[in-house]
């Protein structure tokens, strides 16, 4: 696989082969004047990351530029490990995700067949793409359209046969998956005396995303207010409709977000006629971190809403171009006098 192959999709392999043969180590790459442009690109992967949740993509023009990309990856990930912040983590693993999805298109089978046996997954290439259908239903799950049933698939010999853009999605759901778990790495603290400059920035980047995401409530539940995803899965989770983790997960941590604490929230999923107590407290109180006494989750934003397919009917606020995340829509449609009443 050539070098710009292994630039555009670092994740892979062959990553630290060029890396070795190029001479690179750790702490070279952490304080040598000639990787500064490889930290320079490592920190913009983050502040790409956090403004806009995708990592961008630049031109890779000569060896040079490809061989600072590749650096950039691993100090990027060093940086995340060592705020070690779940959401930042999360966030980061889908930035990077979305971007292979991009560059995935102009790829040819053959690359991406590559790409998808480098992240473990069970896949086929004869005239067409495959994954073998366990991995299908485990990269699928989380989207909840209809066409991604399994019932709604050609599936032979146990392989569900896709077309690329639906294979290089559940890629992105497989990368996002593997990034995830890898991190955070363990980080010697000399290497994170290095990084200090950086993983400054990227915290106050991040603490100031929070307080734009976490605005002051004061805990009154306005349901006039709620962005229509957070109203349709809480009205879900009252009658007994079984939510995906990924809707739970968003309907407390926002409701956490507007000033509820878990009592009041589970007094809302206590609706349900088949309301298990126990079950619910816990998961209510994992999430707005009164167990393990930390702040608790911050809700997904709209575009992460959309890639776990709980973003339902948006409507004319959702689409004028203002909201990126429940939240903002939950404060400007509370701050209207009319709609509270």
């Amino acid at each position: 696989m050539d070098t710009l192959i292994t630039a555009k999709f670092p994740f892979l392999s062959d990553a630290s082969t060029v890396v070795t043969k190029n001479g690179a180590d750790i702490e070279s790459l952490l304080t040598s004047v000639s990787f500064e442009d490889a930290r320079k690109r490592g920190l913009e992967r983050l502040e790409d990351t956090i403004k806009n949740s995708e990592v961008s993509y630049r031109p890779l023009l000569n060896e040079y530029d490809k061989f600072m990309e590749i650096l950039s990856y691993p100090y990027a990930r060093m940086i995340v490990s060592c705020i070690n912040d779940r959401f930042l983590t999360k966030r980061y693993a889908l930035s990077e995700a979305v971007r292979m999805n991009k560059l995935l298109k102009g790829e040819h089978e053959s690359t991406i067949y590559t790409i998808a046996t480098s992240l473990g997954v069970k896949s086929s290439l004869d005239d067409d793409l495959k994954m073998y259908f366990t991995d299908y239903l485990k990269f699928s799950n989380r989207i909840k359209s209809s066409e991604w049933m399994l019932v709604n698939t050609e599936i032979k010999s146990g392989y569900v046969t896709l077309r690329l853009e639906k294979f290089n999605r559940l890629l992105q759901n497989a990368l996002q998956d593997k990034i995830e778990s890898e991190l955070p790495l363990r980080i010697p603290d000399i290497y994170k005396n290095y990084l200090k400059t950086s993983i400054n920035h990227v915290s106050m980047m991040l603490v100031k995303m929070k307080n734009k995401l976490n605005p002051h409530f004061n805990g009154e539940l306005y349901k006039e207010c709620l962005p229509p995803c957070i109203k349709i899965l809480l009205a879900n989770a009252q009658n007994s409709v079984n939510l995906p983790h990924s809707g739970r997960f968003a309907v407390v941590s926002f409701l956490h977000a507007i000033g509820m604490n878990s009592s009041q929230i589970l007094t809302l999923f206590s609706q349900s006629p088949d309301f298990d107590e126990a079950k619910s407290n816990y998961q209510i109180r994992h999430i707005t971190g009164e167990l393990n006494n930390t702040e608790g989750y911050t809700p997904p934003e709209c575009s992460t809403m959309k890639t776990y397919g709980i973003c339902f009917e948006p409507d004319e606020l959702c689409n004028s171009g203002k909201i990126n995340h429940p939240l903002t829509y939950y404060r400007i449609r509370s701050t209207m006098p009319a709609i509270k009443k």
